[in-house]
């Protein structure tokens, strides 16, 4: 398969994607170069990038930014991308970034990878912010007996441990997700949420977590890469089963930080 069929393949059945618009592309590499194997990774990170060249696999295809914005503008002009930039070009490394068909794709896409990931029971009782955010219906259960919960199922994913806030005995039972920056309140409020489940670079803690403070409603807060992770696993899988042509890696990432304690002063 030629690279511009990985990318059409998912812009031809996203009709909810403007093209004109969307960050979905091929970053780097020549159109035309026929592949037959990539490597899926959440973040093309340079430590992910060496992994990819280390397989030697000549297709990543990522769900997030290559040169720290957005859209990928002119990595050439940036500050410090000389050696990321010329570390690709190299060793001939092709990217394709699938981010917005991937968010919105019905059934496997991030969120409802992620819904399965925590367990929660499906299908989502509620979509809504555009399909980036869900709600899910459990039965009554205290706040902290929830986030344990949680925090079981995101402890093979690199975070064991999760941020919380709000009283331990509040009763939770409809409970709102969303990955990445699609975490917002407003939505999850909309939605009739009592918990919320956020991440780490779609919420701040003055203008989301307060404001489900002030309102009673607990909070859970994960690692971006945590929340989206499973969903790197379903578009592996999906491009196995139904991209003709084209085998898939995942590459696992999860969790992308580090706890570290108190030295003992004894």
């Amino acid at each position: 398969m030629k690279i511009s069929g990985v990318v059409e393949h998912f812009l031809s059945r996203a009709d909810w994607v403007d093209r004109d618009e969307t960050v979905d592309r091929i970053i780097l590499g020549d159109p035309d170069k026929d592949v037959g194997r990539c490597v899926v990774a959440w973040i093309p990170s340079f430590a992910a990038i060496r992994a990819v060249v280390e397989r030697g696999v000549g297709l990543l295809v990522c769900h997030e930014p290559t040169f720290w914005d957005h859209f990928d503008h002119a990595p050439q002009a940036k500050p410090r991308c000389a050696e990321k930039l010329g570390f690709i070009r190299r060793h001939n490394l092709s990217i394709v970034r699938l981010h917005d068909t991937w968010d919105r794709w019905p059934e496997v896409g991030i969120p409802w990878a992620w819904g399965r990931a925590l367990g929660l029971p499906g299908p989502p009782a509620e979509i809504g912010n555009r399909g980036y955010q869900h709600r899910y219906d459990i039965d009554p259960v205290p706040f902290d007996e929830f986030a344990h919960r949680i925090a079981a199922h995101t402890a093979p994913l690199g975070e064991p441990t999760i941020e919380v806030d709000g009283a331990p005995e509040t009763l939770v039972s409809k409970i709102g997700i969303g990955t990445g920056c699609a975490v917002g309140v407003p939505a999850y409020l909309g939605m009739g949420c009592d918990c919320c489940v956020l991440t780490n670079d779609g919420s701040s803690y003055w203008r989301d977590v307060q404001r489900c403070q002030d309102l009673g409603i607990p909070t859970i807060t994960v690692d971006h890469g945590t929340s989206e992770e499973p969903g790197m696993a379903t578009l592996a899988r999906y491009i196995n089963e139904q991209v003709d042509g084209l085998a898939a890696e995942h590459l696992v990432q999860g969790c992308r930080f580090r706890l570290v304690e108190a030295a003992d002063a004894g």
